[in-house]
């Protein structure tokens, strides 16, 4: 069973670069009274089909700097996406700091490789299609998928969406399955940059 009366999604982060679906996704989400909050071109893409979003920003009180390099690196970020929902301690700190839980993560990540495939690319341009962010919330979520759903994978959100039309929320199961698929992503991720900078360091290149 891949529906659950557990955790209700109310509040979902949307940052993607591949964003095949996101504004299908979001008119969904809204449909069902979900908040979302999103970032950059993901934001912009949602904003100009008439979804409403909640900047990041707002939500941190620091806009996007270092040219997109930091944006969601802020507690109200991660401690919206970790915080364990049974855990006193937790309930304490998200109230004291003004934390409100973040229930569903839909990242997916730079295109690295798409990016390392170009014959020209330098050893810059490479470095720079290295997401941080993006890893970070993945890898967060799946970590918290007791009471976090998080996808990577565009091919799920019509399965996600029929789910929540029918539940409006995942089963413990179904968020473990999602949490698997995550951190298969990032280390699929990964192993590339690894694999690139192993290639480098062989050629001797340098910036």
């Amino acid at each position: 069973m891949r529906g659950g009366n557990g955790v209700k999604i109310k509040r979902a982060l949307l940052s993607v670069s591949d964003k095949t679906g996101i504004v299908e996704l979001g008119k969904e989400l809204t449909a069902m009274d979900v908040e979302i909050i999103s970032t950059g071109g993901t934001m912009k893409a949602l904003r100009e089909a008439g979804i409403p979003v909640t900047a990041v920003n707002d939500v941190t009180g620091f806009p996007e700097m270092m040219g997109g390099r930091v944006k969601t690196l802020h507690p109200k970020i991660h401690g919206a996406i970790l915080a364990v929902r049974d855990n006193a301690e937790h309930v304490r700190a998200m109230k004291e700091y003004g934390i409100m839980p973040v229930d569903l993560v839909v990242v997916n990540l730079y295109p690295f490789r798409e990016t390392i495939a170009e014959a020209s690319v330098t050893l810059a341009e490479a470095i720079e299609n290295i997401d941080i962010g993006g890893p970070c919330m993945i890898r967060a979520a799946a970590k918290n998928n007791r009471f976090v759903a998080v996808v990577t994978n565009p091919g799920k959100y019509g399965e996600i969406i029929d789910i929540l039309k029918e539940y409006g929320g995942f089963s413990d199961a179904y968020r473990l399955e999602l949490a698997r698929d995550a951190f298969r992503h990032t280390a699929e991720y990964d192993t590339a940059i690894a694999m690139y900078l192993s290639e480098t360091v062989k050629k001797g290149a340098g910036y």
